[in-house]
């Protein structure tokens, strides 16, 4: 059996080392001490992705090395979820004799929930014919009495769901327990736990603030409907039509009534901040808000400098960034009316060099 396993001894050292680059880097900001959040050291990822070999009759997941691009087989993954783990033998075991599902098969990916929820993407260079959905459904029907488990098929042009296409995660933060729709191939924290850690440490910070919050880049409502408590209103944008369709399940699931999502990109909120009108803001009125705290959560690339601009005005702001360098760059020009009041790292993803940061920021 291939086990990808994980050497957990080298883990202190490796989240140290994080902590120090982070710690030099951002030392011209005059942060205060950075507060640290580790990971489980095994089994934190609820999101995988794998290649599907076959070998005469045999099947297995296979990942490629990022240096040598040479095949590895997994049978076992140490970094996936138990549920991730579990179903990948599953898969393989119900795929192997099946010749309907298994031709023309070349991707398996897994999105589970620390709820029991699972749900499984088979991709295709075939179209999925009548057979084959017959088979697919048996084969759920079967799994559903031992799993919560959907499926989706793909092919070009093709999408054939068995079920949702999302799992509802349920996460608890400060004894309360938040659901979130999570859909496929919509962008979810793949580290169910750590995010409980953000989400906690959003609160502590948000919790002696008052007014109004806003949040840009807001996703599903991963972090707006946990601090909606902490404020009078919250106004939140997001330019994905899926996420903000997520984000209104997820309002309704949690029975949040200060909360109001509109599907804008950072850019365009900051034109209609500036007077100019957009359709999708009938019915709300921005005046009517009084945000003395900004949120936001950019992609890799940052915020544009017009965003920093906006962002600046507001007396607190809470940044999340999934890259140091981006986040440095934003916080040369948002510390010049504001200084740095918390900063922390999150260990999305042990063992790599990427790095989750959140930043709280107070003007001067």
């Amino acid at each position: 059996m291939a086990v990808i396993k994980i050497d957990d001894s080298a883990y202190e050292q490796q989240l140290a080392d994080k902590a120090e680059r982070i710690t030099t880097q951002f030392a011209q900001f005059d942060a205060p001490a950075l507060e640290v959040y580790e990971s489980a050291t095994r089994h934190y990822r609820q999101r995988c992705e794998f290649r599907v070999w076959h070998e005469g009759e045999d099947l297995f997941h296979i990942m490629f090395d990022q240096q040598t691009k040479e095949k590895i087989r997994v049978d076992s993954f140490d970094p996936g979820a138990p549920l991730v783990n579990e179903m990948m033998q599953v898969m393989i075991h119900q795929l192997k004799g099946n010749e309907i599902l298994r031709r023309k098969l070349f991707q398996i990916d897994y999105l589970t929930t620390l709820s029991g929820e699972i749900l499984i993407s088979l991709l295709y260079h075939k179209q999925l014919d009548e057979a084959w959905q017959t088979a697919m459904q048996t084969l759920r029907a079967e799994l559903q009495q031992t799993y919560k488990v959907d499926f989706i098929g793909r092919a070009r042009k093709q999408k054939v769901v068995f079920g949702n296409d999302y799992v509802t995660e349920k996460l608890s933060v400060n004894g309360k327990e938040y659901i979130y729709q999570q859909v496929e191939n919509s962008f979810t924290q793949p580290n169910a736990e750590v995010n409980q850690k953000m989400l906690a440490w959003a609160q502590s910070i948000s919790e002696p603030l008052s007014n109004d919050l806003l949040e840009l880049y807001c996703g599903n409502g991963n972090f707006s409907i946990a601090l909606a408590g902490s404020f009078n209103k919250v106004l939140a944008t997001e330019i994905s039509k899926s996420s903000v369709k997520s984000a209104q399940f997820n309002i309704a699931a949690n029975k949040v009534d200060n909360l109001d999502i509109i599907r804008m990109s950072s850019e365009e909120f900051t034109q209609a901040m500036k007077g100019q009108k957009f359709s999708r803001l009938d019915g709300i009125d921005l005046q009517s808000y009084d945000c003395q705290t900004i949120l936001v959560d950019p992609p890799r690339a940052g915020m544009d400098e017009l965003t920093c601009r906006l962002v600046s005005n507001y007396d607190n702001i809470i940044y999340i960034s999934c890259n140091p360098d981006t986040l440095e760059r934003d916080l040369a020009l948002l510390c010049e009316t504001h200084k740095i009041a918390r900063m922390a790292i999150f260990d999305q993803f042990p063992y790599t060099h990427h790095i989750e940061s959140g930043v709280y920021l107070v003007r001067k």
